[in-house]
């Protein structure tokens, strides 16, 4: 498989471009790999770049999107922040890798377990975490109290997991309040932007569509 070039990019659609993740996410479950070579593509892709997709994923060790995804060399942009969400920063990311670059679809993937949400859900507190993890309590103050426990901590994996889905869809939500480019972009049919949530148990990945 090689690196994708700006004739294939500007061949992909929204829709293409979550099959591509679907069908690789897929391949990753049943433990296949496409056939490529790194380093030629390493070399295709050393005078240009053109993905496809950009990921905003967690930075937890078990989640990288261009294993799970099965991804090459310049396939996708990958952002990675604990509790994968927005700020003024990774918004321009997005939008240069959008409107610039030329991405056809921004995922928005949570993960179960996840450490950041469970802080969140503790109200943990230490050092520069306090001030990163206040940014994931908006979803934590969204989710109903649970019905069976009652437990609204780290202790209630449901609970957990359940806020790590409202924080994936109040970012898309924010996405769309906080850049008019990715909003007018989605709008009109440029982009697509998805929520999704990878179970770090079975490798698969659901997503909200």
């Amino acid at each position: 498989m090689k690196a994708h070039t700006q004739e294939t990019q500007a061949a992909m659609t929204p829709q293409k471009s979550l099959d591509y993740l679907k069908e690789g996410n897929q391949r990753f479950q049943q433990n296949l790999k496409a056939d490529r070579d790194l380093l030629d593509q390493v070399k295709d892709t050393s005078s240009g770049q053109y993905p496809f997709a950009t990921v905003l994923s967690c930075i937890d060790s078990r989640v990288s999107s261009e294993l799970i995804f099965d991804q090459g060399i310049g396939d996708i942009f990958s952002a990675r922040i604990a509790g994968n969400f927005v700020n003024e920063d990774i918004l321009g990311s997005m939008e240069f890798a959008c409107k610039l670059a030329g991405t056809k679809l921004i995922v928005v993937l949570g993960h179960t377990s996840c450490g950041a949400v469970k802080g969140a859900c503790d109200n943990a507190k230490m050092g520069n975490l306090t001030t990163l993890l206040e940014k994931i309590t908006p979803a934590v103050n969204a989710v109903a109290e649970p019905a069976d426990s009652g437990l609204r901590n780290s202790k209630n994996i449901e609970f957990v997991d359940n806020v790590s889905k409202k924080n994936v869809m109040l970012n898309i939500e924010r996405i769309m309040k906080e850049s008019d480019i990715l909003a007018d972009m989605q709008n009109n049919g440029e982009i697509m932007i998805i929520g999704a949530m990878y179970n770090i148990s079975t490798g698969a990945v659901t997503f909200y569509e």
